[in-house]
């Protein structure tokens, strides 16, 4: 594994909280930015505040989280450069917008040259923003009455109301899209090897940030334990229910 690495540039950078926001993040009507994150993650939080130069870190009351406020307009303007071309939900690009147009006086922008990504290219820390933020890395173990060997199965799942954007990262990591009708929500799942290889392609050059990237390096163990046919012996199979349970531990 190469060293944990950060994005390197303002560019990067701007592609990696582009997909935090667009994951965990949204522009309240009174000129906020407000980002989420669970308690293991609040280093995460007070990383992107030093980096931004901007923001509060708070504690939510009797709950299990942290957000990022970012209000100073020389904050929110810095981040409205860092994310321009980059943000994919029209609900955060529409939130921006309308920021924008609301406050002409203050923000000095000219709509028209605020965009979003619509592009296919996802060589960028966008998708381990969105992935800090709404993806999770699962290890099943199915054991069959039919069959002699447990089966294993590697996922990584990213779950969404609409799945506009689940078919642009299927399209890019291969994979499968679902619907679960009594939730109403679609699910991506890499649900192949060959798409976890491709799981395991991206996040070896654009890192996670959060805690999710010990989960990715305990997934990423299992895969090469998979491909090294050690699950096939005993002692491979107790490996596998050891980092099934030291993922479930740090969910």
């Amino acid at each position: 594994m190469p060293k944990h690495l950060k994005p390197i540039n303002d560019d990067q950078f701007g592609h990696y909280l582009s997909g935090l926001i667009d994951g965990d993040g949204h522009f309240s009507k009174i000129g906020q930015l407000v980002i989420a994150f669970s308690s293991p993650d609040a280093f995460l939080a007070y990383y992107l505040k030093e980096r931004l130069g901007f923001g509060t870190v708070k504690k939510v009351k009797d709950k299990n989280a942290y957000l990022l406020i970012i209000s100073k307009v020389e904050g929110i303007i810095k981040v409205f450069y860092l994310i321009n071309g980059k943000l994919r939900t029209e609900l955060k690009w529409n939130q921006v917008i309308n920021l924008i147009k609301t406050n002409k006086d203050k923000y000095h922008l000219n709509i028209d040259n605020f965009t979003m990504n619509k592009t296919t290219d996802f060589n960028n820390h966008w998708l381990a923003g969105f992935s800090d933020a709404d993806a999770s890395f699962q290890i099943k173990l199915i054991d069959r009455i039919s069959r002699t060997k447990m089966e294993i199965r590697l996922n990584f799942q990213i779950d969404q109301k609409h799945e506009t954007l689940l078919i642009l990262i299927k399209a890019f990591l291969g994979g499968n899209i679902g619907y679960r009708k009594s939730q109403d929500t679609y699910y991506y799942g890499s649900t192949s090897f060959g798409s976890a290889r491709n799981v395991i392609k991206y996040f070896d050059q654009f890192h996670l940030q959060s805690k999710k990237h010990l989960n990715y390096l305990i997934w990423r163990k299992a895969y090469i334990l998979i491909q090294n046919r050690e699950h096939l012996t005993e002692k491979g199979l107790l490996k596998m229910i050891h980092l099934k349970e030291l993922l479930n531990k740090h969910e």
